[in-house]
């Protein structure tokens, strides 16, 4: 009993917060900055993989939350809306740095031609000077590098469901409300993706 009561209280709150924001009150909208930013930040970064970027894809979360919140309708809780709003942008951002990255890919050799790869490699090495070498890392750490290599391999669609599930630990329910997709293909995507990482870990665990 005590339980629904605490569960109805929050609900109670939650849909005031949603008129307040409605309402376009700022304090309301620093009360969800303040309740969410530490998760929301912790999915973007796990799979944009990038400090700068996931501030800047978080950002963009609570921007595109606050201006979109008219066409809120409470149909799922204020967190989950945000995780959905969170998986998409991060998508969105990793569409846009493989592109990034294939388009300066393809100039590399015109860049060498500059002259431009000396003050990079430069710049590379006195990076990899801090960086201890694999055969220095204990097998734990060793480990916990190629999983995350091996995560960021994969395409968006299954790195954003093991991030939500298997890392994040939302629930069966949330996901179904993030990814708008029956339990069952959720699931069978999950363990697709599952999968795919397994094999993507043995591939790189040499």
């Amino acid at each position: 009993m005590k339980r629904s009561s605490r569960h109805s209280a929050r609900a109670q709150e939650e849909v005031e917060l949603v008129e307040r924001l409605k309402k376009g009150d700022e304090a309301a909208f620093a009360e969800v900055v303040r309740r969410h930013q530490d998760r929301i930040f912790s999915l973007v970064y796990r799979m944009v993989s990038n400090p700068q970027e996931a501030e800047d894809v978080a950002q963009d979360v609570f921007i595109s939350f606050y201006t979109s919140i008219e066409s809120f309708r409470g149909d799922c809780s204020l967190s989950t809306w945000l995780y959905r709003i969170a998986v998409n942008q991060s998508r969105n951002r990793l569409k846009y740095l493989k592109i990034r990255r294939e388009h300066r890919d393809s100039s590399f050799h015109e860049r060498q031609q500059r002259g431009i790869e000396e003050k990079e490699t430069l710049a590379g090495a006195s990076f990899q000077a801090h960086v201890p070498r694999p055969d220095h890392l204990a097998a734990g750490r060793e480990l916990e590098r190629i999983v995350a290599g091996a995560l960021d391999a994969l395409p968006p669609d299954q790195r954003s469901l093991i991030v939500c599930r298997d890392i994040e630990g939302l629930s069966y329910q949330e996901m179904v409300e993030i990814f708008d997709l029956p339990l069952g293909t959720l699931k069978s995507r999950l363990h697709r993706a599952r999968l795919a990482l397994k094999d993507e870990v043995s591939r790189r665990w040499k």
